[in-house]
């Protein structure tokens, strides 16, 4: 397996788990953290034993975003460092929606910018009490990357993300769930033990209906009514002729928990 420098990575028993790991740098996203996440959302998206994905981070911040200094010091450059940066976090953002295991982003304190961005494209977004959002870009002058325009219009609508996108509000971990944002919101204490549990639950459920959800739903604001319910009956019925489709209809019939792992 690759070794990584700006981040964590452990695989372990069908969940895997992802640090994002430069606390010193408030965990800020530079072009070598950007590949590297590229790398490993191939990885999650190619092994087919990965059935549940966390993402999470070292340290007191999820992640501040992009790295500014290194913005600062490349000069004339910087156009085309942030175009080289966007193409690995967007290859990374698209392999995480794609992928069959679901992703569970555990936001430990604050996300800005990319931070946030990340965040907001969890399957199931957990966070500490202590964590606040904010988009923060506009106040380096920039726009919205890492596929904040997409998530946030679909999970809080058009006024309210106009807002976070222009005004930089910072919220807390509470309006955020308010918001819609977020799936849970624990103590700090309590985060990584809920992740984990989650990514248990998930890893022993049906991997091909995870995924086929997945699809489904990436999919459900671009489609017509027509393909979407087309795609609906499709994928129902891979899923229910798979192998882990007739292990759920033996368990229910045998009145038993399913054991989708082993099926075959």
């Amino acid at each position: 397996m690759r070794e990584y420098n700006t981040l964590q990575w452990e695989n372990t028993d069908g969940i895997a788990k992802i640090t994002l790991n430069r606390p010193d740098a408030a965990n800020s996203l530079n072009l070598e953290m950007a590949q590297e996440l590229m790398h490993v959302a191939m990885v999650c998206d190619q092994d087919a034993s990965i059935r549940a994905v966390i993402l999470t981070a070292s340290g007191t911040m999820f992640c501040a975003g992009g790295d500014v200094p290194s913005f600062h010091a490349a000069g004339n450059d910087i156009g085309l460092l942030v175009k080289e940066i966007t193409a690995c976090l967007h290859s990374a953002n698209s392999r995480f929606a794609r992928m069959t295991a679901p992703l569970i982003v555990a936001v430990n304190g604050t996300a800005a910018g990319a931070g946030f961005s990340l965040a907001a494209s969890g399957d199931i977004v957990i966070a500490a009490e202590k964590a606040k959002f904010t988009m923060a870009y506009t106040g380096i002058g920039a726009s919205p990357d890492g596929g904040s325009s997409v998530y946030l219009p679909r999970l809080i609508g058009l006024r309210r993300t106009q807002e976070l996108m222009l005004t930089n509000r910072v919220l807390s971990a509470q309006e955020a769930l308010d918001w819609g944002l977020l799936t849970k919101v624990v103590a700090a204490d309590d985060l990584m033990s809920e992740a984990e549990a989650l990514a248990n639950k998930l890893a022993s459920g049906p991997q091909m209906a995870h995924g086929k959800i997945k699809e489904l739903l990436l999919g459900s604001y671009s489609n017509t009514m027509e393909t979407q319910l087309e795609l609906e009956s499709r994928c129902i019925a891979t899923c229910i002729s798979s192998p882990e489709g007739r292990e759920g209809l033996l368990a229910f019939s045998e009145k038993r928990k399913p054991d989708f792992k082993s099926a075959k």
